[in-house]
C-alpha cells in the first residue's frame, strides 16, 4: 500500500484521538499532514509536537498565539479561524481528509475538501444529514470516494464490498440502546446529564453520547445511510443490539443477510477508511465468542424516545427538514448539558423548533446553511417554553 497523507480534522476529540493511535500502529502507511483543534489548544500542540504535521488549525482565534509560539521550532504553519479549515484541506499532498468535527461546523470543509479531489473518511454524520443530496452529488461529479468511519456505515460498507451487481433490499442499523435502554418516559423525565453521560459500551464526546442516550444519534444515522447508500427511508430499519457486536446488517433481494461484527472499538473502522481497500494486521482487542455466549435484538422504541421518530419523519417530508432537525438538536444537547432544558425537553424543543420553520423544498448549499444558522436562533428563543 502506498503511503497516505492524512488531514484529521478535530484531532483533539474521541475520533481524532483514536485516529492518531491507528495512525502510530501504522507509521510506514500513515502520515499526517493536517491536524485542527476547535479550542483545545494545549493537546493540539501535544500531537504537532509528535506527528510533526505541515499544518495545524486552532479554530478558537485566542489560542492562536500560544499555539504559534509552542510550535516555532518546528517547520509547521499556524493557522487559526473557522476558514483555516478549508484552507488547510486544499494542501496538495493531502490524501484522505478524516473529518472527525462535531456538529454542522463540519460541513463547509468537507465541500472544500471534495472540491480539491480529496477522499473523505467521514465521522462527522451531520454532513450528510445537513446536505445529504448535494454532498452525494459532489462526490460523483468530482470522482471521490466517501468511506464511513461511523461503525454503523462502516459495517454496512463492508457488507457491500463485493457486491456491485447485487440488489440491496433492506439495512439493519444496530444500536446499544444507550443507558436508558428499556426505561419509561417517567423515568426519563427526572434523568440527569451525568447519567446520560455513561454509555455502557462505547466511549464518545458528549454530544455524541447524549444523542446515544436520546436516540437522535440513530436517527441521524438513519439520515446519513439514506444518503450513502442511495436507499429509501422504508428501506432502513433500527434494530436494538444491546451487546454491540452486530454492527449493522445487509439484507439482498434473495433473503440473504450479511453482518458485519467485532467487539466496539472505533479503532477498527477508522483504520478501514484509512486504508482501504486493504485489511491490514493490528494488534486491537479480537472478539471472544466464549464472552458473548448469545445475542439479543429487540425493537427501537420511538414512541418513548421520540427522538428517532422525529428523524424518520424529517426523510419522508424532504427539503431542509434533516438540516431543520440537526440545527434544533445541536441547541438541544447544549441546553441540556447546561441544565437549561430536561432531558424529555430535547424532544419538544426539537418538535417545536421545526413546526415554526418553514419548510424549503430544495435549497442549494448556501440556503442551508443560512436555514442552518436561523434555526439555531429560534431554538435558542424557544428553551424557556419547552
Amino acid at each position: 500500500m502506498k503511503r497516505r497523507n492524512i488531514a484529521i480534522l478535530g484531532s483533539t476529540g474521541s475520533i481524532g484521538t483514536q485516529a492518531l493511535d491507528v495512525v502510530r500502529a501504522f507509521p510506514d502507511l500513515l502520515e499526517v499532514s493536517v491536524l485542527t483543534a476547535g479550542v483545545n489548544y494545549k493537546t493540539l500542540i501535544e500531537q504537532a509536537r509528535e506527528f510533526r504535521p505541515t499544518v495545524v488549525v486552532i479554530v478558537d482565534e485566542k489560542h492562536y498565539i500560544e499555539v504559534k509560539q509552542a510550535l516555532s521550532d518546528l517547520d509547521t504553519a499556524v493557522l487559526s479561524g473557522v476558514k483555516a479549515l478549508e484552507e488547510a484541506v486544499t494542501l496538495d499532498k493531502i490524501d484522505v481528509v478524516l473529518n472527525a468535527i462535531v456538529g454542522s461546523a463540519g460541513l463547509r470543509p468537507t465541500v472544500r475538501a471534495i472540491e480539491c479531489g480529496k477522499d473523505i473518511a467521514l465521522a462527522n454524520k451531520e454532513t450528510l444529514v445537513v446536505a445529504g443530496a448535494l454532498i452525494m452529488d459532489m462526490v460523483k461529479r468530482f470522482g471521490v470516494t466517501m468511506l464511513p468511519v461511523d461503525s454503523e456505515h462502516s459495517a454496512i460498507f463492508q457488507c457491500l464490498v463485493g457486491e456491485p451487481e447485487n440488489s440491496l433490499e433492506k439495512i439493519y442499523l444496530t444500536a446499544s440502546g444507550g443507558p436508558f435502554r428499556g426505561k419509561d418516559r417517567q423515568f426519563l423525565a427526572h434523568v440527569t446529564k451525568q447519567q446520560a453521560l455513561k454509555h455502557p459500551n462505547w466511549v464518545m464526546g458528549a454530544k455524541i453520547t447524549i444523542d446515544s442516550a436520546s436516540l437522535m444519534n440513530k436517527g441521524l444515522e438513519v439520515i446519513e445511510a439514506k444518503w450513502l447508500f442511495d436507499l429509501n427511508v422504508d428501506q432502513i430499519d433500527v434494530v436494538v443490539h444491546p451487546q454491540s457486536i452486530i454492527h449493522s446488517i445487509v439484507q439482498f433481494q434473495d433473503g440473504s443477510m450479511k453482518a458485519q461484527m467485532g467487539v466496539p472499538d472505533m479503532k477498527v473502522p477508522i483504520q478501514y477508511a484509512l486504508t482501504f481497500p486493504l485489511r491490514q494486521h493490528n494488534t486491537f482487542e479480537r472478539f471472544d465468542f466464549m464472552r458473548y455466549t448469545s445475542f439479543t435484538f429487540e425493537p427501537a422504541d420511538s414512541d418513548t424516545f421520540r427522538n428517532l421518530e422525529l428523524a424518520y419523519q424529517t426523510l419522508r417530508d424532504g427539503g431542509d427538514r434533516p438540516c431543520v432537525l440537526n440545527a434544533a438538536n445541536e441547541i438541544a444537547v447544549a441546553a441540556f448539558l447546561s441544565d437549561e432544558l430536561s432531558f424529555l425537553g430535547m424532544s419538544n424543543l426539537i418538535e417545536a423548533t421545526m413546526c415554526q420553520q418553514k419548510k424549503v423544498e430544495a435549497p442549494s448549499l448556501d440556503d442551508l446553511l443560512a436555514i442552518d444558522q436561523e434555526t439555531r436562533i429560534v431554538a435558542r428563543d424557544l428553551i424557556g417554553k419547552c
